[in-house]
């Protein structure tokens, strides 16, 4: 018996043209006599939104992470300050975009109206030789928005604009997943700007700084990745280039609500417990050995950062065919990144930004002045009469000099904001991270989907093939509920909605100009 059938969801967002891949049908929820177990693998944002869209259905889910913190890339834990304060260190600021309908719904589960996350008033730009951006003004539903942006922009001449090549760029106006793979892989995110003959001071500003979110100098990320992006935030949605943040650090405003509502529906959540290695048993099912327990299981969900699932794949002798074996075997990760976080004697300007973009002052790629938006370094500097800005620096070499960059990010701080070379820096912590996915020319192909060879094991993260227009935190929130559906379908229990931006142009005009150059 399947039960009613759920009713529809409601928008997630202003677009009106978002689409829903509605819920798979089937039973609302297990028979606690009979409820499959499932072990995920991995506490980031994947694992946790297949933990909690099985375990809502009545499933029996442990969840192991190697890590003592729940939140994976978005994890914190507590660290003490040179003058005795003990704060939250992170890996850093994350926009969440109104586009990330999935991961807001993960979020929706403990704070309903995300009153956990406040919005940042500007998306500001800055390039070293005095160009600036803005998307505050820009209006949000396409074409209107690359327009305006057009409009609006100190990057963008009237020279320039008639310089371009409009062929090359047609692509950009019906971006469809997995099309635009097909079309633009084989391509660079540089040499497509090349060819299209984007004005450099645009290209710098604003291209390029979109492009190493993704940790990676655009001259090794795939153009498709690259035009997937801009179709995500500009030409394919209205929700606009603006986005919230956390007012608080993530464990307290994300994941330790999430974390309560796991353990209320039942879920095992097991921290400081990494994997060694999935077995699939002869007779169906799998063993998944931990440090000191193994674990008996219908099905796993592979959950972790592109290194940790190749390394995982590589013990778990006999896990899967040699195809995809060899597969996961290449999955790559981006270059090594820097955070530096600082907590300075002195406040900064009055009018410096919540989070600011940065283009050509040297490895710096932003500036995060937290004590705007998060609450505990407001009342840190409120109580100190200093600020606490984060500094973040992406692509960075393997053999970087981790003590010279950091002295190299500070040193770039002082020219973004003059100010702060008379601050003291209190204290300061710095995090080198090198496991986000790399997203290469040609890469496609290698990436895992959802489904794997084995029945009953699926994978989940922002590496992972969905077959949706999603990117980033959202592909990971969206591969998580897609694991989940997989194996809700296998068990008869009913899945969950689905919601990503349209899937191509936002009018007939612009899929027929791009359909004429659809096999360049």
């Amino acid at each position: 018996m399947t039960g009613c059938a759920p009713r529809t969801p409601p928008r997630p967002g202003r677009d009106r043209r978002a689409r829903l891949l509605p819920a798979p049908p089937g039973a609302p929820r297990a028979d606690p006599a009979s409820a499959p177990r499932v072990t995920v693998v991995g506490g980031g944002i994947a694992g946790l939104t297949a933990a909690t869209a099985l375990a809502e259905r009545g499933v029996r889910v442990t969840l192991y992470e190697r890590r003592e913190q729940l939140g994976g890339r978005l994890a914190g834990w507590s660290t003490r300050l040179s003058d005795g304060s003990t704060v939250t260190m992170s890996r850093g600021f994350h926009a969440f975009f109104r586009q990330y309908y999935n991961l807001r719904a993960l979020l929706r589960r403990t704070d309903p109206s995300l009153s956990g996350l406040t919005a940042l008033p500007d998306y500001p730009l800055r390039h070293a030789d005095g160009g600036q951006d803005t998307f505050r003004r820009v209006p949000r539903t396409p074409p209107l928005s690359a327009l305006g942006f057009v409009a609006l922009s100190r990057s963008f001449r009237a020279r320039d604009l008639a310089r371009m090549n409009a062929r090359a760029a047609l692509p950009l106006l019906d971006v469809r997943v997995p099309g635009v793979y097909d079309r633009l892989d084989h391509v660079s995110a540089h040499d497509f700007l090349e060819e299209i003959r984007f004005p450099a001071a645009a290209r710098h500003l604003a291209f390029e700084v979109f492009s190493r979110s993704f940790f990676a100098d655009p001259r090794g990320l795939s153009a498709a990745e690259m035009a997937l992006m801009f179709h995500i935030y500009f030409l394919g949605s209205s929700e606009g280039l603006l986005f919230d943040v956390p007012d608080e650090p993530f464990p307290r405003a994300l994941w330790d609500p999430l974390a309560g509502h796991l353990a209320g529906l039942g879920a095992d959540l097991r921290t400081a417990a990494p994997v060694e290695a999935v077995t699939a048993l002869p007779g169906g099912g799998f063993a998944v050995a931990a440090a000191d327990d193994e674990e008996h299981c219908d099905a796993v969900v592979l959950a972790l950062d592109p290194g940790a699932a190749r390394d995982l794949v590589a013990r778990s002798v006999g896990l899967g065919d040699g195809a995809w074996r060899e597969r996961m075997a290449r999955l790559c990760t981006a270059p090594p990144f820097l955070v530096s976080r600082l907590w300075l004697d002195r406040p900064v300007r009055a009018d410096r930004p919540g989070f600011l973009g940065t283009g050509g002052y040297g490895c710096l790629d932003n500036v995060s002045v937290l004590n705007r938006w998060e609450g505990e370094a407001a009342r840190w500097a409120a109580r100190t009469g200093g600020s606490v800005l984060e500094l973040h620096a992406y692509a960075l070499p393997g053999d970087a000099d981790r003590e010279r960059r950091q002295k190299e990010v500070l040193a770039e701080l002082h020219r973004v904001y003059p100010e702060t070379r008379q601050a003291r820096v209190v204290d300061a912590r710095h995090e080198w991270h090198a496991d986000c996915p790399l997203f290469p020319v040609g890469g496609y192909g290698d990436r895992p989907g959802v489904r794997t060879p084995v029945p009953g094991l699926v994978v989940a993260g922002d590496v992972v093939r969905t077959g949706l227009p999603v990117a980033l935190m959202e592909r990971a929130a969206t591969s998580g509920f897609l694991a989940a559906n997989e194996l809700l379908g296998r068990w008869g229990l009913r899945g969950h909605p689905l919601w990503t931006v349209p899937d191509g142009g936002r009018s007939a005009l612009l899929r027929r100009a791009a359909g004429a150059v659809g096999g360049r």
